[in-house]
């Protein structure tokens, strides 16, 4: 039991010992908020537990902290003390601190890895952009946000799954074929009305090009319909290719890739059928419409045309069908904020099959903007489109791109400083951390030409040092923010940490030498700066972002 957990369960003892004397009324008791007070005459951690049981008490927070106050005891309180409207301050003995880094220390690789959920499997579905051309700094956001959430929900213990929705079978499948078809006749010198809704960026004409240096002109003998076929595979299987080849560069993989063509017609139909069999479809104008006003949705939607031709809805239907289906406890996607209003209609037709709509959670991406020299950056200076996420890694590199898109919630604008992301200084975030751990690697460089080394039982009450308590403590909350992350689906809180605890160690850095003190001394900093480097690694690993050894 960490220390954390032990104060609240003496919180906990000692309201239920006051409902035992009499003193306080039996009820539910509030959730016990533990927090590190911003300074230190106010004790090493605080609550707000009386003035949150004021209602179920009946009594003025300070009378319930009182109470509390005479009925907290144990071998690891030094003391404590009422502040304020009824805060609860603790003050703990010097052992604890230490006694609680020892088991840190003794971890080792396993600390940060939170005790395995059972009976949870989670399901992360994100990115998911149509293979139809690369993938901008949009996606690249939710990449990042995906693939750190899928990291942090398997720190925390759950079971976890990242899949990728291949939207391979609707009509921008034929508009892609029909623009490389228009581009790879042009570039035969043949004349031809490009699409009107065609795609016209450099990669199609790149896809020709490719198509060409190949296989010639052996196409034109074919009809056009024949040609287009081929075209429709040969672009989606290059541009699927790419799109994987971009991910894998920017630290993103997935347990499975799900093609919307599978679900064609079978799935789809079956789908559909059983919203019919349950009564919630029903039939207008030749088209068959989902009672989604049923289920809360603003007006029915369309799920098949009265052309008989599915709609996306439909698709999308029998896609989250299917996932219910794989037995996952928890569905999460990660969708672009333009896509706010198709949640309702979602759940509105999970919960028409028969699903728990609670189940699926939809988290919303915010758009991000680009800044260079403090002016928005609205096109690539490459293409004079929209600025791709390869074309950003190559810039900033792979590690600050992620970082950056990570260091705010996934609702919210993100404005990304471009000229801020490339700098090699303190003021740049992800250098700061990432030079943090380098620092830490040198320490072990000099340890090892000096012949210093980790003992079994390093002092660490020797680490009396404010830079070096606050450390600790800072240390001591990791596995804590990591559940608390893991519970609001945000590792942007992953990267203020990481960003924090590089503060304090550059702070205990500058305070305190390792080298040239005293043989107990130094083995005991060596400990802390050995499990610095291991929370920082774990914390960068979440985030997707590497731990360089020198800088």
């Amino acid at each position: 039991m960490d220390i954390k957990e032990t104060l609240t369960k003496a919180i906990q003892d000692a309201a239920n010992a006051a409902i035992a004397d009499g003193v306080f009324p039996a009820g539910t008791l509030a959730d016990v908020e533990l927090e590190v007070p911003p300074k230190k005459e106010f004790g090493d951690f605080s609550t707000n537990f009386a003035m949150k049981s004021a209602r179920v008490f009946h009594k003025a927070p300070r009378q319930i902290a009182e109470e509390l106050q005479k009925r907290l005891a144990g071998d690891w309180l030094d003391h404590t003390q009422i502040a304020g409207p009824g805060f609860l301050n603790f003050y703990l003995r010097s052992n604890v601190l230490y006694d609680s880094f020892g088991k840190i220390l003794a971890a080792g690789d396993s600390y940060g890895q939170c005790p395995h959920k059972d009976g949870e499997r989670i399901q992360v579905e994100y990115v998911s952009a149509n293979p139809t051309g690369p993938l901008h700094v949009g996606h690249g956001r939710g990449a990042a946000a995906g693939s750190a959430l899928v990291n942090l929900l398997r720190a925390a213990g759950y079971d976890t799954e990242a899949e990728y929705y291949i939207n391979d079978a609707g009509h921008q499948m034929d508009i892609l074929a029909e623009s490389v078809n228009a581009r790879y006749l042009e570039l035969l010198g043949k004349e031809v009305t490009f699409p009107e809704n065609g795609y016209h960026g450099e990669d199609i004409i790149a896809t020709a090009k490719r198509i060409i240096q190949k296989d010639g002109d052996k196409y034109l003998a074919m009809d056009e319909k024949e040609r287009l076929d081929v075209f429709k595979d040969l672009a989606y299987q290059e541009k699927l290719a790419i799109l994987k080849e971009d991910l894998a560069s920017f630290h993103v993989t997935f347990d499975n890739w799900f093609s919307e063509r599978t679900l064609h017609p079978d799935a789809v139909k079956a789908a559909v059928q059983k919203l019919q069999d349950n009564g919630t479809i029903y039939e207008k104008d030749g088209a068959l419409w989902l009672k989604s006003t049923d289920y809360g949705d603003d007006k029915d939607r369309v799920v098949i045309r009265d052309n008989g031709v599915p709609t996306y809805l439909a698709a999308d239907i029998a896609y989250h069908h299917n996932k219910y289906e794989r037995g996952f406890t928890r569905l999460i996607n990660i969708w672009g904020a333009d896509h706010h209003g198709y949640v309702a209609r979602v759940k509105a037709a999970m919960q028409a099959l028969g699903h728990d709509p609670e189940k699926l959670t939809v988290l919303l991406l915010q758009m991000v903007a680009l800044y260079r020299d403090g002016e928005v950056v609205k096109m690539s200076k490459r293409t004079g489109q929209s600025v791709t996420l390869n074309e950003l890694m190559e810039e900033v590199g792979t590690d600050a791109a992620r970082y950056f898109f990570l260091m705010r919630s996934l609702d919210s604008q993100l404005d990304f400083d471009i000229d801020l992301a490339k700098k090699r200084s303190n003021d740049n975030p992800v250098y700061y951390i990432q030079y943090a751990h380098a620092r830490i690697m040198s320490i072990f460089r000099q340890a090892e030409e000096t012949g210093l080394k980790l003992g079994d039982a390093p002092q660490l009450e020797l680490l009396t040092d404010a830079s070096e308590v606050d450390l600790i403590k800072k240390i001591e909350e990791y596995p804590e923010e990591i559940e608390r992350a893991a519970a609001d689906y945000a590792p942007q809180r992953i990267a203020r940490y990481a960003y924090d605890l590089a503060a304090l160690f550059h702070s205990f850095y500058n305070k305190c030498r390792i080298m040239g003190v005293e043989q107990p001394l130094a083995e005991a900093r060596l400990a802390l700066v050995t499990v610095t480097a291991h929370v920082i690694r774990h914390a960068l690993g979440i985030l997707g972002v590497s731990a360089p050894d020198h800088m």
